[in-house]
């Protein structure tokens, strides 16, 4: 008789044990000659060396299973003990799959070009509307990224415009000050990936927040790099972060170039960067619109009826300057 301890270290073992650990108990009941004991993300099984040789190899099945579906049903452990490996519907253009096994898909055409440009560059820039998915997509292609070992950490950052990068006026650590401007990148992800398991991410770095005015003199190596709304940046600050850019690294920067809070004298550093990166190898630019909006249906309505207002008025000036310019001077 031996003892062997097996730690579920890539799956969420809340999800793994199944609720009331019913999991653990389908495993025990079909595995009768086996002693398991089950506690915190540690399995510890007594029994024949033969069986407990196939008892490792079934448990490390289903915790591959379970770190890429986010679920783990008791159906799924009887079909694995009993040797039967189950399939899943393919989904067309999934990304991962999210907590509770919903798949994440890239649900327009651009969303499918964001996708494929990620395969094809190391930077890539999304720029589009509020809605578009862009910041979404994003972070499910980070966390599939960590999953499959692509990277080893995921870098969130974000331009604090409303309190002008002052972060000491906010209480708390660091990152106290930055969780306000960076709340929809914590949503998606908590959309992907299981409460427990992002907690210990957070915890011990695997996911980090590293505010814009803080991130001078870093190399990232080995990291998913996410800017978010990267329109407000100034042309200084876009030219740092980009330059951090280390080994086996991705940096994925978002933005929506019609709602720039900057100071109106102070030039966009992602209309900047879009003009001077813009022949760059390497760098893809994937633009949304409106036909990409996933959320409320009159969020379109409202994207549309901002962009034909900001139109007609550009028309208006247009107009008003080229009548400006005809207009015959006094001197004549």
């Amino acid at each position: 008789m031996i003892e062997k301890i097996i730690l579920i270290e890539n799956a969420d073992p809340v999800i793994f044990f199944g609720m009331n650990n019913c999991n653990i108990q389908t495993i025990k009941d079909l595995f009768p000659k086996i002693r398991i004991v089950a506690r915190g993300n540690a399995i510890k099984a007594m029994g024949d060396e033969a069986e407990i040789a196939v008892f490792d190899e079934v448990i490390g099945k289903l915790e591959e299973y379970c770190a890429k579906y986010n679920n783990l049903k008791e159906e799924v452990v009887v079909d694995f003990i009993k040797g039967n490996t189950p399939q899943r519907q393919d989904e067309r253009d999934l990304i991962i799959y999210g907590v509770s096994g919903r798949p994440i898909v890239a649900r327009t055409p651009n969303q499918q070009k964001f996708v494929q440009a990620y395969a094809k560059n190391d930077m890539i820039f999304a720029i589009g509307p509020a809605g578009s998915g862009k910041t979404y997509v994003a972070i499910a292609l980070a966390v599939r990224a960590l999953k499959n070992k692509e990277v080893r950490k995921i870098i969130l950052s974000r331009p604090a415009v409303e309190a002008g990068e002052k972060l000491g006026f906010l209480p708390g650590d660091m990152k106290d000050k930055i969780d306000p401007y960076l709340q929809p990148l914590y949503d998606a992800l908590q959309d992907m990936i299981p409460g427990a398991k992002l907690k210990e991410y957070m915890e011990n770095g695997t996911i980090q927040i590293a505010p814009l005015a803080f991130m001078r003199g870093r190399t990232l190596n080995d990291a998913f790099i996410i800017l978010d709304e990267a329109q407000n940046t100034t042309v200084q600050q876009i030219k740092m972060f980009l330059t951090r850019m280390g080994m086996n690294s991705k940096i994925v920067v978002t933005g929506d170039a019609s709602q720039i809070d900057l100071p109106p004298s102070v030039r966009s550093g992602l209309i900047d960067a879009l003009d001077v990166l813009r022949s760059v190898k390497g760098i893809a630019r994937i633009e949304f619109d409106a036909q990409d909006i996933v959320r409320h249906k009159l969020v379109q309505r409202i994207v549309e009826a901002y962009d034909s207002r900001d139109k007609k008025r550009k028309e208006m000036k247009k107009a008003e300057m080229e009548a400006e310019k005809n207009k015959p001077s006094q001197d004549s």
